[in-house]
């Protein structure tokens, strides 16, 4: 079950510029946006408990955020 609802992501793919959006297109962003709002989640919880603490908070999520779209935009090496 999806966290999201799909009205929100078009009003973001709209702010962005797009003029029209399709539903198939606002579905596809949402699937993207949950999968690294997941990421980002785990990696907070991860940094918390490593920091000693059962909360997670803003710094736990700015880090984890930094550190999953730093990997995921690393260029692939071969």
């Amino acid at each position: 079950m999806s966290e999201l609802s799909t009205a929100p992501i078009h009003r973001i793919l709209r702010k962005a510029g797009a003029e029209r959006v399709s539903e198939e297109a606002a579905e596809e962003l949402k699937r993207v946006l949950e999968e690294v709002g997941m990421r980002i989640a785990e990696q907070s919880v991860l940094l918390a408990y490593h920091a000693g603490r059962r909360t997670v908070k803003k710094q736990d999520v700015e880090r984890a955020s930094q550190i999953v779209l730093r990997s995921s935009l690393s260029p692939v090496v071969k």
